[in-house]
């Protein structure tokens, strides 16, 4: 082969090669941003139900079936709530019982493939809790916004803020703490959420965009005569709240932040996600940067709110080692660089958004200390 017939070979080889490439980071990149809310989270393993009695379920033994607490058991067509593990009632090597709190959805029995999760009820404050709701409406952005109001005698309003892998559904846990307190709570869905305008690209930004529809969200809840507003997020949703309270143009309004589980460390979450959603690993690193590269410059959030004027209010971080998409390290750094401002609570043998599941009345007698001297 003559020299520059064998060089326009490797180049063309190189050409396709690259293109292959890039092709292949974009679907995996697709993996991760077009994940649809509420379709569960990458690397929540599938259970197997071995039997069901009253108020007892019985599952396969692995580590999130023996995780302490409360969590939601999810699947299609079904919807129950696990209780603690109960160690004393007879049970396999390779089983766990569980106290089955209620079934809200569908049919439980043996052969079931189920999955955990951090959301506890199915439906509207008034359908799942009993508690009346408006449904409401938010000029966003990119156009209206639905919203649950639940209404209270406070003037300090909670703004709560579901994250990747959940529905406005999930903040629904809290929503009878705050009830009796009566602080009014607005559950916002944001772009790309059913019923809401989706993202101008189509794609997710881990709340890099969507802290918009937070800012659209305070400035609905001050015209509806809130004085003061608290953030409460879980994962991207606390990200958002961190955007916001940095960021927005009525940031003033904000009294308080509570963040479960942030996305700190946008890139790791990205890795997070791609390798729990079985990219495969040489496909890992094409990934995260196709995934950086279609969202546009993302500033490192970490040292947004690190800096002294970027976060002025009193923060509360729930989080734990055991968050396997959002890193703990970061929340660790960031109470560490506002010693004072930021108080974290370390939460341990919790997956990612699910710090109250794992101890719900530790959780709320953490946040009513917090919460009450904002009110």
């Amino acid at each position: 082969m003559r020299p520059a017939t064998a060089t326009a070979a490797a180049v063309t080889t190189l050409i396709g090669v690259g293109a292959a490439a890039v092709a292949a980071g974009r679907y995996a990149s697709d993996v991760v941003l077009k994940a649809p809310s509420g379709r569960p989270l990458p690397g929540d393993p599938k259970l197997t139900v071995h039997a069901t009695e009253p108020e007892r379920v019985t599952l396969t033994r692995s580590l999130a079936s023996l995780r302490p607490g409360t969590y939601g058991m999810a699947a299609p067509g079904l919807h129950a709530v696990l209780g603690p593990v109960l160690d004393r009632a007879p049970h396999t090597a390779d089983t766990v019982v569980r106290r089955l709190e209620r079934v809200e959805l569908g049919a439980l029995g043996p052969g079931a493939r189920v999955r955990l999760t951090p959301q506890l009820h199915i439906g509207t404050p008034l359908s799942a809790l009993g508690l009346a709701h408006e449904d409401a409406e938010i000029p966003g952005e990119l156009g209206p916004l639905p919203a649950w109001l639940v209404t209270g005698a406070r003037t300090t309003w909670v703004i709560a803020l579901h994250g990747i892998g959940t529905t406005r559904e999930h903040p629904l846990n809290l929503v009878p703490f705050y009830n009796r307190r009566k602080v009014p709570v607005l559950v916002p869905a944001y772009r790309g959420d059913e019923g809401a305008p989706a993202s101008p690209d189509g794609l997710a930004h881990l709340g890099d965009s969507e802290w918009r529809d937070v800012d659209a969200a305070i400035r609905y809840a001050v015209r509806r005569g809130a004085r003061k507003v608290v953030l409460h997020g879980w994962g991207t949703g606390a990200s958002m709240a961190l955007r916001a309270a940095a960021e927005s143009g009525v940031r003033d309004r904000i009294g308080g932040l509570v963040l479960d589980s942030p996305v700190l460390d946008r890139e790791a979450t990205l890795r997070s996600l791609a390798a729990a959603s079985h990219v495969p690993g040489p496909l890992v690193p094409l990934a995260v940067r196709a995934a950086q590269g279609r969202t546009g410059p993302h500033p490192d959030l970490l040292a947004t709110v690190s800096e002294p004027d970027a976060l002025r209010v009193p923060v509360l971080l729930f989080h734990g080692p055991d968050d396997t998409l959002a890193p703990w390290e970061p929340s660790v750094e960031l109470a560490a660089r506002r010693p004072g401002q930021v108080g974290l609570q370390t939460v341990r043998h919790a997956p990612h958004a699910s710090m109250w599941n794992a101890d719900p009345v530790r959780y709320e007698e953490s946040l009513r200390r917090f919460l009450t001297p904002l009110l």
